[in-house]
């Protein structure tokens, strides 16, 4: 193909919007290609920009496979080159039967190496995200030689696609606000919240933890936090959610990765782990993976911990413990959540929990369950209403009684209401820009400069709706909201601009999953322990009991993933 000499600039749409390029052509070759711009996902993202752009310059054509676990990202670089090469002259159709082959390629692992075939480690951890990289670091702080495998390329999971708010009771963040706050009140908001079918045992172990977890954090890892900033997720009775520096939890999965490296462990992404190995005597003494179709056995001195997450993205598990969950159902969560550690556990006799305990997420996107970060406007105020234009559950309920009241709703869904005083609070609109533009994109929000607007735009009945606001502003006024008793601070919705946005419940968090003791250890049906399985995180069932409030699964992954790698070496 014939380019003309020169530097070019070309843009695509990836994930989070526009990935901005330059493309030097030299002597009829891709010479150099330079990010100008992105708005991708940091750590989610990487891979992608790494590899895709290798591949091109490598192969001097766009003719590149996506990268597993970055797809949007990699048809964005991709776009974005293609652009730029029309723009040194190459031909136009040409490079669009390329952009359609490249989707036909198949995926590529980030992280390809030469692996010898059996590989000796004290601990394997599975499971990258914020309870895997916990277990890592406190095991390899203790002395023990860690390896931790991921199954996607890109570390963090769940925890880094969170809202980024971890509670943690008489925390600096609430000091600053002049919050009170006591170990005793969050014991009672999540045993109350789970309908007092939690582990107490296990919700002792967290709430006693959180504080000294949130200490660890800032001191020894060195995480960031955001000034003043809390969140107060439903069913709390106070804020209690320090929020992390930045976006989401990258801040978070960004200094857990790096305390990891800098201890010496080596992490492995690109992983399928699929059998637990055990001796004679039925301890877990190691894993067997496979690797760019190849298979690795890890063996472990120490045992394993599992920190693979739920099952939120399995519909087939979803259906044999609550088939009202089906395949209807979006998720939330990441790709690679998919319940592979349960069934690896239960192939070695695990006792499982509470499995039947589904949550959905209520502030969805209706049409892909990508949960919705500038819905996170409901934390600071926003109301929910239905197509009639009326409220009908408290905006700050327990997730699993919100989704229920919206999907008792007409069409299912329902639409989130704030204007500019609670806008100017979170920023949402600005912060989550990208996600606004995918939500506007298929209709599902609006900016206007009057509510009859908005209502007209999505068919809400305009007089009711004036009507509900009205009412509630002179809530606002009193103090107290006298229809559903709203906690938290009340906020007036009644200067423009209006935001609007279509909602609806997703499939979110499994709160289900092995049976462990007060060490982590993974229990038996007769409460004998596989010895050398330990385990941390969504995988683990009991503590939440039937409903997790929001805020708890970090400082659940936090607390007890370096529990976990604490005590895999202590019982070794």
């Amino acid at each position: 193909m014939k380019y003309n000499d020169g530097k070019y600039i070309g843009a695509g749409s990836g994930y989070g919007g526009n990935i901005e390029i330059e493309v030097e052509i030299l002597e009829n070759k891709i010479n150099d290609i330079t990010v100008i711009a992105h708005n991708e996902t940091k750590i989610i993202s990487d891979p992608a920009f790494e590899h895709v752009i290798k591949n091109i310059m490598d192969r001097n054509t766009i003719l590149v496979p996506n990268v597993s676990g970055c797809s949007m990202s990699s048809r964005g670089i991709r776009e974005a080159v293609k652009n730029a090469l029309i723009k040194a002259g190459a031909d136009k159709e040409v490079l669009e039967t390329l952009i359609l082959e490249s989707e036909n390629l198949v995926k590529i692992n980030a992280k390809k190496r030469t692996i010898k075939s059996l590989q000796k480690f004290d601990v394997v951890v599975v499971g990258g995200g914020g309870a895997g990289l916990s277990s890592a670091i406190a095991a390899a702080d203790k002395g023990a030689k860690v390896v931790l495998l991921e199954k996607m390329n890109n570390l963090g999971g769940n925890t880094l696609v969170s809202m980024g708010g971890v509670n943690i009771p008489e925390n600096d963040e609430q000091k600053e606000n002049e919050i009170i706050d006591s170990k005793e009140s969050f014991y009672n908001d999540i045993v109350q919240g789970g309908d007092q079918e939690s582990n107490l045992d296990q919700v002792d172990i967290l709430v006693q933890n959180a504080l000294d977890t949130y200490r660890w954090l800032k001191e020894v890892v060195g995480v960031e936090f955001k000034s003043k900033k809390l969140i107060h997720f439903g069913g709390h009775k106070v804020p209690r959610a320090s929020v992390f520096k930045g976006k989401y939890a990258i801040e978070l999965i960004s200094k857990l990765k790096a305390k990891a490296l800098s201890l010496g462990v080596e992490i492995i992404t690109g992983v399928d782990c699929n059998h637990l190995i055990c001796d004679d005597k039925g301890r877990v003494v190691g894993i067997k993976a496979v690797i760019d179709e190849k298979e690795i056995t890890f063996n472990s001195e120490y045992g394993v911990i599992l920190a693979t997450g739920g099952f939120s993205g399995n519909v087939e598990m979803r259906k044999k413990y609550n088939p009202k969950l089906d395949d209807r159902y979006k998720t939330t969560n990441v790709s690679g959540v998919t319940g592979h550690g349960h069934i690896m556990s239960e192939q070695v006799g695990a006792k499982f929990v509470h499995m039947n305990y589904i949550q959905t997420f209520p502030i969805s996107n209706p049409n892909t369950g990508e949960l919705s970060h500038v819905g996170g406007s409901r934390f600071d105020g926003a109301v929910l209403v239905n197509k009639g234009g009326k409220r009908f559950v408290e905006e700050l309920e327990r997730r699993d009684v919100v989704s229920e009241n919206i999907l008792a709703q007409e069409g299912q869904v329902a639409y989130l209401i704030w204007s500019r005083e609670i806008e100017e609070i979170g920023n949402g609109t600005i912060n989550h820009k990208a996600e606004v533009k995918r939500l506007m994109k298929d209709n599902l929000f609006g900016e206007f400069d009057t509510i009859e607007e908005g209502a007209e735009f999505f068919k809400i009945d305009r007089g009711t709706l004036r009507k509900t606001l009205e009412a509630y502003n002179n809530y606002v006024q009193k103090g107290k909201d006298e229809e559903f008793n709203r906690r938290g601070n009340l906020v007036s919705i009644s200067e423009g601009p209006y935001y609007i946005q279509v909602v609806a419940p997703a499939v979110h968090h499994t709160m289900g999953g092995v049976k462990i003791n007060n060490k982590n250890q993974v229990e038996k049906e007769d409460k004998t322990i596989i010895k050398g399985l330990y385990a941390a995180g969504e995988i683990v069932g009991g503590t939440h009991g039937t409903n997790r409030l929001g805020g708890n699964a970090i400082t659940e992954v936090l607390v007890f993933g370096k529990r976990a790698g604490e005590s895999i070496v202590n019982n070794k």
